[in-house]
């Protein structure tokens, strides 16, 4: 986005850039750009709080008004306010369906969990009237099912018609990420994010599936489920390191 302002402004349009990533902002050096301290995927901050994102909409805004430059790099202020810890959360299970040591055992326990959460992940529809889960395109059930082939080994056809496997794959674990999260903060209480990643990540047969599929692709002969693997599974800061 920081090269496609330069584009833009060659022709005339004024830009403003949101970056996540500092020295990437750096190299690249956009017209206008707002850094904010936040998380991948939440350049405006938290979900859920229209008046925070406004600010750092408004301040990404405001660098249009400056005169100075010809580069203009601004940090935004404030930290996320949802990093900050809820100690009042309870996750939705308080303790991991355990499948065992084999992969069979994991998909069976994969889509038990899924079942488990479904009183929650409806709280949260009910709650806040959306869902970000549904990329696939598969009901949460059916696209439990797919992941868990995957783990027992097999390699299943793409249920939906233009979607490669490999490719619904990686969309059925995004369902899946997001339906856990979801159901992990309906209710009154607000986990951070950093709890909500915890949980998921670390104590959940979700995060313990999906660790497992991306180690067992990593070296797959597709070149396609490689990368899926590789960059699209598992958040960078959650990647277990071996030894």
């Amino acid at each position: 986005m920081s090269a496609l302002g330069h584009y833009l402004e060659e022709e005339g349009l004024a830009t403003v850039a949101i970056s996540l990533i500092r020295p990437q902002t750096e190299n690249t050096r956009p017209p206008r750009a707002l850094w904010v301290p936040f998380e991948l995927g939440r350049p405006l901050g938290p979900p859920c709080d229209p008046v925070f994102q406004r600010r750092v909409v408004l301040a990404a805004l405001q660098l249009l008004e400056r005169q100075d430059g010809p580069v203009l790099l601004e940090d935004f202020p404030d930290d996320d306010p949802s990093r900050q810890t809820d100690p009042n959360w309870q996750p939705p299970l308080t303790a991991p369906v355990s499948g065992g040591a084999g992969d069979t055992a994991l998909a069976a326990a994969l889509e038990t969990e899924v079942r488990a959460l479904i009183g929650a992940h409806q709280r949260w529809v009910e709650q806040y009237c959306r869902t970000t889960a549904g990329v696939s395109g598969l009901e949460i059930a059916a696209a439990a099912h797919y992941v868990a082939e995957w783990l027992r080994g097999n390699r299943p056809q793409s249920p939906r018609a233009g979607f490669s496997a490999p490719l619904l794959l990686r969309f059925a674990i995004d369902d899946l990420k997001a339906y856990a999260l979801e159901a992990a903060a309906a209710g009154s209480t607000k986990p951070s994010s950093s709890q909500l990643g915890d949980w998921l990540w670390n104590e959940t047969v979700t995060g313990a599936s999906i660790h497992a599929l991306r180690a067992a692709l990593l070296n797959d002969e597709d070149q396609r489920l490689r990368l899926i693997a590789e960059n699209f599974m598992i958040p960078g800061a959650r990647v277990r390191t071996k030894g």
